[in-house]
């Protein structure tokens, strides 16, 4: 497949900026996508738990066509008050929304609960929204433990103490003129995959910590259980950024193809624990197949998903892949 696709630096898609904040020591934070002018966007969301934002302005049959950020953070629904420090900087360079009246910057954002790991009264605010706008000046678009995948983990099916380190991933591609894009924040309650090779590359540990459990199959043990004691901490955001040109209504369908990429990385996914989200983002003009973008979006999702766990750095309580010796 890859004769024909470029890989390239998510960074240089025309009409977006991608900057980040944290709390390194809190373990939270939060990654803000800016348009340079406004885009079209849609949301598709498939986990039963989820933090948001004004997601219901990308409603096909919602009025508004084009929004001026999405926020991705941690912190939980607490995160969710750093789409102010968005709006503010927004509306202090005069983007927005024209109501005749004032200009309303339209923000869009959904959180991951972080509060486990860290400092649980550390959650991203206003603030450090404004800040990762201040920051995407920079165009930063990194991989690792920043931004809204400060404090991200993963295989948390029975829990913290086997749980490993997650974080942020980006990857993108390019075949002709069309680019297609992908940045998340990896913080599920399932294992983590190759999406290639199909190996495991992150999740549940075993309780000696020797070796990978199995979330899946710990999960299907427990069908003829009534009580709904799953680790409710998870959920994995992110965002399909594309120059290809379509409305909100093409990219609803591009983000739920998107989704693709979760499930056939992380097992399992969309549970009722997770809040799994996914934005699909275009500032474009190109013309392309509906079809065939959605078909790489999942492609780049997943790749991005592999690149949040593999660039994760840990600790002693929480290790991330990189250092796994088995």
């Amino acid at each position: 497949m890859e004769h024909f696709m470029t890989e390239i630096p998510l960074n240089i898609m025309p009409g977006f900026r991608i900057g980040h904040a944290e709390d390194s020591s809190g373990m939270t934070g939060c990654t803000v996508i800016l348009a340079d002018t406004d885009m079209a966007a849609a949301v598709d969301v498939r986990g039963g738990g989820p933090a948001s934002r004004e997601t219901e302005l990308l409603s096909p049959v919602a009025s508004c066509d084009r929004i001026h950020a999405v926020l991705l953070g941690g912190g939980s629904a607490f995160g969710l008050r750093a789409a102010e420090g968005v709006m503010h900087f927004l509306e202090e360079r005069g983007r927005g929304f024209d109501t005749g009246f004032a200009r309303v910057p339209l923000v869009c954002a959904s959180c991951l609960y972080d509060l486990e790991i860290g400092d649980a009264h550390a959650r991203p605010d206003a603030d450090m929204g404004y800040r990762a706008c201040l920051n995407a000046e920079d165009n930063r678009a990194e991989c690792g433990c920043l931004g809204a995948g400060t404090g991200c983990t993963v295989g948390k099916l029975n829990g913290t103490a086997t749980m490993m380190k997650s974080g942020l991933g980006c990857h993108a591609v390019r075949i002709g003129d069309v680019m297609v894009g992908a940045i998340v924040a990896v913080n599920a309650l399932g294992d983590v995959f190759d999406i290639d090779s199909g190996k495991q590359i992150a999740g549940m540990l075993s309780s000696d910590r020797t070796c990978f459990a199995d979330s899946e199959k710990a999960l299907i043990r427990t069908c003829a259980e009534r009580a709904d004691n799953l680790f409710t901490g998870n959920t994995t955001i992110g965002c399909i950024i594309t120059n290809a040109a379509f409305d909100k209504t093409h990219l609803k369908k591009i983000a739920a193809m998107a989704h693709n990429g979760l499930a056939r990385t992380i097992r399992p996914v969309h549970t009722s624990a997770d809040g799994d989200t996914i934005y699909a983002l275009s500032t474009g003009c190109v013309r392309a197949n509906q079809d065939a973008v959605g078909t790489l979006a999942a492609r780049v999702m997943g790749k991005a998903v592999n690149a949040a766990v593999l660039a994760a750095s840990g600790s002693p309580d929480c290790p991330a892949a990189r250092d796994l010796e088995f």
